[in-house]
C-alpha cells in the first residue's frame, strides 16, 4: 500500500524544514511512503528547501491558482503515481505530522474514505473565545449541511482513499475543506475523525486577512455547495417564503375587503393585490428553479460518474 502525503506550498521556505521533519517514513501497514510539494507560485526559495530536504515530487504551478484548484492537482497527481491513500496537510507547519499514522489507520482498515484531524478547538490557545465560538458554529452548520459528523469541519489536516480521490471534484475557488465534507457527504462515502495535535503559530494565514473575511468566504463557499448539492430544498425553501408572504397579504386583502363591518369610503387595497401578485410570481419562479436544479443536479451526477469511471480507468494499476 502507498501513501503520498501532499503539502500544497506558497512561499513556505521558511516553515517548510519544520513541516517535512515531523513526516513520519514508516506506518504499520504502509509499504511505501513518498512526500508531495504543490508549489503554487512561489516567488521565494520553496522548491530549493524541499529539494533539499529529501521530497520526492514537486509539482510546479507556475503561477498562483489558489488552494482549491492546487489541493486538486495534487490529488490527480497522486494518482497517476498510485497512491492508494493521500495525506494533506498545510506547509506553515501548523498541524503535527507526527499524527499522521492516527489519519491513515481508519483507512488502512477500510472504515472510512476520509479522515479529518480534529483540532483541540477548547484548549487552543492561540484561539480567542471568538473564534473559537465561530469554529463550533461553522461546524455544526456544516454537518447539517454535509450530513457528516464533524467536530473541525474546516480542518486542512485529512486523509483520503483512492476511492475518494477519484469521487471528489472541487468547484469552488477559496478551499476544498468545506467542499469535499459536502461532496463526500451527500456521495456515501465514508468519512470520519479523530483527534490530532498542532504546532505553535508560525505566520497568519493566507487564505483571509482577518476572521470576517473568512466568514463571508466561508458562507458563500457553504451557501453555493448548499445550491450546487440540494438545490430543490433549496429553492423549495426559498418559494415556500414568497407563497407564506402571499397568503398572509391575500387573507388580509379579504378580510378588509368583505368582513370589516365598516370600510373607508373610497379606499381601494390595489397596493395589497400588487404584492400579493409579486410574491405569487416569485413562488411560482422559486418552484421552477426547483424543478430545474435537480434536473441539472441528476445530470451533474451522472457526467460526475462517467468521469470517475474514466480516472478509474486511467489510474487502475
Amino acid at each position: 500500500m502507498k501513501l503520498i502525503i501532499q503539502i500544497p506550498c506558497y512561499n513556505e521556505e521558511k516553515t517548510l524544514p519544520s513541516t517535512i521533519h515531523d513526516l513520519p517514513d514508516k506506518i504499520d501497514g504502509i509499504d511505501t511512503i513518498e512526500y508531495l510539494i504543490i508549489d503554487d507560485g512561489s516567488s521565494d526559495k520553496t522548491i530549493e528547501v524541499a529539494q533539499r530536504n529529501g521530497v520526492h515530487h514537486i509539482l510546479k504551478n507556475g503561477t498562483n491558482i489558489g488552494l482549491a484548484k492546487t489541493f486538486m492537482k495534487g490529488l490527480q497527481f497522486c494518482l497517476e503515481h498510485g497512491a492508494d491513500i493521500v495525506v494533506n496537510t498545510d506547509g506553515d507547519n501548523q498541524y503535527f505530522g507526527g499524527d499522521i499514522p492516527l489519519l491513515v489507520e481508519p483507512i488502512i482498515n477500510n472504515q472510512a474514505d476520509i479522515v479529518v484531524g480534529s483540532r483541540p478547538i477548547s484548549k487552543h490557545k492561540e484561539f480567542s473565545k471568538f473564534k473559537k465560538k465561530l469554529q463550533y458554529l461553522g461546524s455544526y452548520i456544516l454537518r447539517v449541511i454535509s450530513k457528516t459528523d464533524i467536530k473541525d469541519a474546516v480542518s486542512g489536516f485529512r486523509s483520503f482513499s483512492k476511492e475518494a480521490c477519484l469521487e471528489l471534484n472541487i468547484y469552488s475557488k477559496f478551499s476544498y475543506c468545506t467542499e469535499t465534507l459536502i461532496q463526500a457527504g451527500n456521495s456515501n462515502l465514508r468519512v470520519t475523525s479523530v483527534d490530532i495535535r498542532v504546532n505553535p503559530k508560525t505566520r497568519e494565514s493566507r487564505l483571509f486577512s482577518n476572521i470576517f473575511e473568512h466568514i463571508y468566504k466561508s458562507s458563500v463557499t457553504m451557501i453555493t455547495m448548499f445550491i450546487l448539492y440540494r438545490p430543490g430544498r433549496f429553492f423549495l425553501s426559498i418559494g415556500n417564503f414568497f407563497f407564506s408572504l402571499s397568503l398572509i397579504i391575500g387573507v388580509r386583502f379579504l378580510y378588509l375587503t368583505y368582513w370589516i363591518p365598516v370600510r373607508e369610503e373610497g379606499r381601494t387595497y390595489i397596493p395589497s393585490l400588487i404584492l400579493l401578485s409579486l410574491f405569487s410570481f416569485l413562488g411560482i419562479f422559486s418552484y421552477s428553479l426547483a424543478v430545474i436544479g435537480e434536473l441539472i443536479k441528476y445530470l451533474r451526477i451522472l457526467l460526475e460518474k462517467i468521469n470517475k469511471n474514466l480516472k478509474s480507468l486511467l489510474y487502475q494499476k
